[in-house]
């Protein structure tokens, strides 16, 4: 991990990874791209992390990729490859298994705004804007299509790619695009209260909880509730669900034990 582009730090169970490319409003470079990639496929394997928080320096969250460092490497091979690491990287969001939380202020906009998307929760300052504005440069924003479709309703998603236009945070709250909206002083420590109450949880049911998530999303009615149920019945078989409903039955703290 590039310390320069990307800090992190780990407090109760919960890692904390801050974009740190102020002066370009945290675009996604290469290099910054690689060290969210290092760091994600790390924590997946680190069992003293229990969720994830996406944050930023500066005066922006994300401004999206870095268009100076796009027109310097042009041509279909360089395009390709830069796609296709912002797509690995998004889906290793979707497919980490800890929750992720986006912590929002300043600026999302293109393939920002899809990192907003694609984490599984987000937090916004008051003060956030949020926009897919590649139609405004001849660059329609398909990328972050994927990540914002799947999020808020067809018309809303069309409204922010067609017009390219600034949605504000509450407007973002209201069509599903963030979950919780703050003033920007109260931001980092909503986010962390919001984290550390998921972290109590059993990091297996969360696991186990989130993958089923997204699978279920993309089958039909009976396939999901196929998948539901047999994923239903392996979590009860785990030792974290027993403990939990012996706990609740006992009226005392449950006690994790990550099996």
């Amino acid at each position: 991990m590039n310390e320069d582009i990307l800090l992190r730090d780990d407090i109760d169970g919960v890692a904390r990874l801050t974009l740190n490319r102020p002066a370009q409003r945290n675009a996604l470079s290469v290099g910054l791209m690689a060290a969210l990639q290092d760091s994600l496929d790390a924590i997946a394997k680190d069992p003293g992390v229990k969720v994830v928080v996406i944050a930023a320096n500066g005066p922006g969250f994300c401004a999206g990729h870095d268009l100076k460092e796009v027109r310097a490497n042009p041509g279909q091979s360089n395009y390709e490859a830069l796609f296709d690491q912002c797509s690995r990287l998004m889906t290793s969001i979707v497919n980490l298994p800890k929750p992720v939380i986006a912590c929002v202020h300043g600026i999302a906009t293109a393939a920002g705004c899809q990192l907003v998307a694609t984490c599984d929760l987000a937090v916004a300052a008051q003060t956030a804007r949020f926009a897919t504005p590649g139609v405004n440069i001849g660059l329609f924003c398909s990328t972050p299509m994927v990540a914002l479709s799947r999020n808020v309703a067809r018309k809303h998603a069309m409204e922010m790619l067609l017009t390219g236009d600034m949605t504000d945070a509450e407007t973002a709250r209201s069509i599903g695009l963030v979950n919780r909206v703050v003033p920007e002083a109260e931001l980092d420590d909503a986010v962390m209260a919001l984290a550390q109450q998921i972290a109590s949880k059993s990091p297996l049911t969360l696991a186990i909880g989130k993958e089923a998530f997204y699978r279920q999303l993309e089958m039909p009615l009976d396939d999901a509730y196929a998948h539901a149920s047999e994923v239903m019945t392996r979590n009860m078989l785990a030792q974290d669900a027993e403990e939990g409903i012996d706990a609740f039955l006992e009226k005392r703290k449950p006690t994790w034990k990550g099996a």
